[in-house]
């Protein structure tokens, strides 16, 4: 299923929302420019590698601040067109509508916040591990969290495939969401046994779920649910 728009009129042009999938696509298309080592290099330094943040915090790094930097551009960072793609498509239809609630300066501090935060909770299961973790899903993660918060009622359109053909539900939102919150929980549940996460290069489920409930618990502190804000 493939969220498509949602049913909620926009006052404002969501410009914050359109920055961010350009300055997604604009560091995507810069990694393609890299030779293998060179990417290697880049996320080394720019992406959340939870044994270094670890050791950030244990003070064994002379500049620990670099470190915790990264839990904010390793945002803007993406593993392939799927990754990518998948990300902007949910930020686009999601992003929008939350950007609108807060307005434009609280919605960048709301979903830096929630993607950092994202971060710091897949750390706390995998704080050893060397493997680079990159990926806006825990920023959006929080934007999803906050949309079912405050538009509970809200329809999606989805596509939706049947054998050869595609034909378009509308699915609530609450379930839509609710739906994919449970699964990245269980996910993450399982990955716990298995060993499928972020420490052995796998989706950092843990920082879906904990991104979507810091949305739901970020959103009403910076006035979500309270009249609109353009600014």
């Amino acid at each position: 299923m493939v969220p498509l728009r949602d049913e909620n009129p926009i006052s404002s042009t969501p410009y914050v929302t359109y920055w961010l999938i350009g300055i997604n696509v604009a560091v995507f298309l810069f990694q393609l420019s890299l030779s293998s080592s060179q990417l290697e290099q880049f996320f080394n330094t720019w992406a959340l590698v939870p044994n270094q943040l670890s050791a950030s915090f244990a003070g064994q790094v002379p500049f620990p601040a670099f470190e915790w930097m990264t839990l904010f551009t390793s945002q803007f960072l993406h593993g392939g067109f799927l990754h990518i793609g998948g990300n902007m498509l949910y930020l686009w239809v999601f992003g929008n509508n939350i950007e609108d609630q807060l307005g434009k300066v609280k919605f960048v501090i709301f979903y830096l916040g929630c993607g950092a935060l994202a971060g710091l909770c897949q750390w706390i299961f995998a704080p050893g591990s060397p493997v680079p973790t990159v990926g806006a899903s825990g920023a959006i993660a929080g934007v999803m969290g906050a949309y079912v918060l405050r538009f509970p009622k809200a329809y999606i359109l989805t596509l939706l495939p049947i054998f050869f053909f595609i034909t378009t539900i509308r699915i609530p939102a609450l379930f839509f969401l609710g739906f994919w919150f449970v699964q990245q929980a269980l996910y993450g549940i399982a990955s716990l046994s298995t060993q499928v996460n972020v420490g052995s290069g796998g989706v950092a489920y843990w920082a879906h779920a904990g991104g979507f409930v810091f949305g739901i618990i970020l959103g009403p502190m910076l006035g979500l649910m309270g009249r609109k804000r353009r600014f």
